[in-house]
């Protein structure tokens, strides 16, 4: 009996290789965005030892690796229509100037979309002139964020309604799960463009 044991193998080859890696959504989402949205994931600082992240489109806008972030809260503007980061920046609410935060909140331009994210102390130095101008951007929980509480927020600028996208846990002795802070947040989700 002579065969070739190539052809023999040949019939039971698969027509089509499919690749085995896993397929990957923008900022590692769980799942694709649907047309005309933005994906985000954001995750806020552990204690005082590794920066929040946040990413949008699958570009990482503020982190730890790229050394644009600090103490207290962070935040990112991006244009609502566009996509493209307009501005990024940390105001430390330990030691910092709450004044230097309100004047930023003030000058955001409308229809932008507004990433926050703690790190170690957001709340010390907040007055009721900055939450106020926070809660106008979507914010449920910003009137009562305290000492090294952890918090993560998306909103924007002329936001009509409270934004779906913020989480908030307390700085609680009993329940921390690092010596001093309460864990790390994590949030993923897509965003709506803005259309004219």
């Amino acid at each position: 009996m002579n065969f070739k044991l190539g052809k023999v193998f040949a019939r039971y080859a698969p027509a089509e290789t499919v690749p085995t890696r896993p397929l990957r959504h923008k900022c590692g989402l769980s799942k694709s965005c649907p047309e005309d949205h933005f994906a985000f994931k954001i995750t806020s600082g552990a204690a005082s030892v590794v920066g929040p992240k946040m990413c949008f489109q699958d570009n990482v806008l503020m982190s730890g690796v790229k050394n644009n972030v600090g103490r207290g809260i962070n935040i990112a503007l991006i244009n609502g229509k566009t996509g493209e980061l307009t501005k990024t920046d940390s105001f430390d609410m330990w030691s910092g100037d709450v004044n230097e935060l309100i004047k930023f909140l003030k000058e955001i331009e409308d229809g932008s979309i507004v990433m926050m994210a703690t790190f170690d102390d957001p709340a010390t130095k907040l007055n009721d002139e900055a939450r106020n101008l926070i809660a106008e951007l979507g914010s449920s929980t910003i009137s009562i964020l305290g000492f090294r509480d952890n918090w993560v927020f998306v909103g924007g600028k002329g936001i009509k309604t409270k934004s779906p996208f913020e989480q908030h846990i307390k700085n609680n002795a009993e329940t921390n799960k690092y010596e001093g802070w309460p864990e790390v947040l994590e949030m993923e989700g897509c965003i709506p463009v803005k259309h004219e």
